[in-house]
């Protein structure tokens, strides 16, 4: 019997889904979709039929993720492409954390369910909306294979040494302490297309990868594996990003609360949703703090440099990890369109081999490409992330190597 050829991914956050599906057949997408503020009276689902162009909105109370993915599965199967069709192979699902006893996509049963689960106190925010998207959508179809991709998985190739604190092994054992990385299949699927821009097989080549949007971390990998990564037990750790404030000396907690009076929930609060650029401009969006920077804004400015700073650390802390580089990577939203963010972060680094050539740099382009100077020795690149499709290529091949 012939394999179908569809997958529908679904990526199911705290008050959202998003989703699309695809032919992996030609890799191309069929419907894209985002249904948010599940649970509101402002609720809205935005759906795209890609084959036939054709947009359409509903907006009204969605009460929860049940009904978001009824409402989805009704929309696709306006465009002849429901849940019901013969032609899906799969549902590939997105859970952000999998310990370290998830390395690979893995098929979904009550078992992995209830190890999701247990992985909730250190993936707090996501895990638990991971786990109600799953759960929904084997109810829609418990005769599909379901699949989860994990974030941390990509990042379970680090040696001990990047991945153990300086923590008692005991302590860190008993509670699960360790860095696990996140953004993992950002991380594999860009270090794998900047090998083939390379022209080169992924086993090759050591690639720094710089994922940079609202929530932003870095990546060493040595010929395809990760041997490093800036987010640690959470995604708290790591780069300065939109909200987060990234690495900190851990005695700034204990001192906020003696000190400051401050209780474990609004430290939390304040570390992860009002710190980063945020905390300090005010502003989580890139391309309005470089407004402001370019207006002569000192507070944007002292907020961009604090950014800069950090990344260009992770860079160098990286290529000494790796020893040698190939090529460094930016992708996601920051990475992909912020031009000034690429160039002042390899500026300086002449002497390790980087710099971007400004013509190139300030292009625009869809597609990946390549803005150092021809002659460099360590290429500077843009490539745009696909998440979406990473998760369906390991759902499809997974589903196809069981089916043999």
């Amino acid at each position: 019997m012939t394999l179908p050829t569809r997958v529908l991914v679904l990526n199911s956050g705290s008050s959202s889904v998003k989703y699309q599906l695809l032919d992996m057949r030609d890799r191309s997408r069929l419907a894209v979709g985002l249904v948010e503020r599940i649970g509101e009276q402002t609720s809205r689902l935005k759906h795209t039929c890609v084959t036939g162009g054709d947009t359409r909105e509903q907006n009204g109370p969605i009460a929860d993720h049940e009904a978001a993915l009824k409402a989805v599965a009704e929309e696709l199967a306006r465009d002849g492409l429901g849940l019901d069709s013969p032609e899906l192979a799969a549902i590939g699902h997105r859970v952000v954390h999998g310990g370290m006893f998830f390395t690979e996509p893995t098929l979904i049963d009550e078992g992995v369910l209830t190890e999701i689960e247990r992985l909730i106190p250190v993936a707090p925010l996501h895990n638990p909306a991971n786990l109600t998207g799953i759960r929904t959508a084997r109810g829609l179809r418990p005769d599909l294979p379901q699949v989860a991709v994990f974030d941390t998985a990509f990042h379970t190739t680090m040696p001990e040494p990047a991945a153990r604190y300086a923590i008692d092994p005991k302590i860190a054992d008993r509670h699960r302490i360790r860095r696990y990385g996140f953004h993992g299949t950002s991380h594999a699927y860009v270090s794998r297309e900047t090998a083939r821009l390379l022209g080169k097989d992924p086993s090759e080549v050591n690639v720094i990868v710089l994922h940079l949007g609202n929530g932003a971390s870095a990546s060493a990998v040595e010929g395809s594996r990760c041997v490093d990564t800036s987010m640690g037990l959470t995604p708290l750790e790591g780069l300065v990003m939109g909200t987060r404030s990234g690495d900190l000396d851990p005695a700034v907690i204990f001192h906020l609360e003696r000190v400051g009076g401050m209780s474990t929930d609004e430290i939390d609060t304040l570390l992860n949703k009002r710190s980063g650029l945020f905390g300090l401009c005010g502003d989580n969006d890139m391309r309005e703090i470089r407004r402001r920077v370019d207006e002569g804004d000192e507070e944007a400015r002292l907020a961009f440099d604090i950014y800069i700073h950090r990344l260009k650390k992770y860079i160098g802390a990286y290529y000494a990890v790796l020893g040698r580089v190939d090529a460094v990577a930016f992708t996601a939203g920051v990475g992909e369109n912020a031009a000034p963010v690429r160039e002042a972060a390899v500026a300086g680094l002449e002497g390790l081999g980087l710099a971007v050539d400004a013509g190139l740099n300030g292009a625009r382009g869809d597609g990946p490409r390549l803005i150092s100077p021809e002659d460099a020795r360590v290429k500077v690149a843009v490539v745009p992330t696909d998440e979406e499709l990473e998760i369906a290529t390991q759902t499809y091949a997974l589903v196809e190597k069981n089916s043999r």
